[in-house]
């Protein structure tokens, strides 16, 4: 379900994400610039908001072995990982797509385990925006609290 779905430059704002916003877009875009993409052309930035305030980015990476690429939402999760942030307020992706996309299956699941409050806010190089909440898009998700033991 979408939280929102406008243009830029509508100039409607109001979430959690808002005072970052500019930032995250800025950053993301950044790295969607850096993006290895060669087979499928689809390239894809991703800024995400530590609940620390820290930006942390990622790009997609393909490879020739197809299953071995890297998702730009996951390769900036694991960098914000690797440096000690473990908690998340929202993600940016900016991609060369004509609609707003949503982090795919394999992304939300990763997200999922850290901050399943998370708020996505999916951008195009035209301006084109598209909000949602990652429970909302992963409902039922499989999470920590899925491996309570009780014997």
């Amino acid at each position: 379900m979408k939280v929102a779905s406008k243009t830029a430059s509508s100039g409607e704002r109001g979430t959690a994400l808002d005072h970052e916003g500019q930032a995250l877009r800025e950053r993301a875009s950044a790295a969607m610039e850096r993006a290895y993409a060669p087979y499928s052309g689809f390239r894809v930035g991703a800024a995400l908001l530590g609940s620390d305030g820290s930006i942390t980015e990622g790009c997609n990476v393909e490879s020739a072995a197809y299953p071995v690429g890297m998702c730009a939402e996951r390769a900036a999760l694991a960098a914000a990982i690797s440096r000690g942030v473990r908690g998340f307020r929202g993600i940016t992706i900016v991609t060369s797509a004509e609609e707003p996309t949503p982090p795919c299956g394999m992304c939300r699941q990763a997200l999922i385990e850290f901050s399943p409050e998370l708020e996505i806010v999916s951008v195009t190089r035209s301006g084109k925006e598209a909000r949602w909440m990652l429970a909302d898009l992963l409902p039922h998700a499989f999470t920590p609290q899925s491996l309570d033991r009780t014997e």
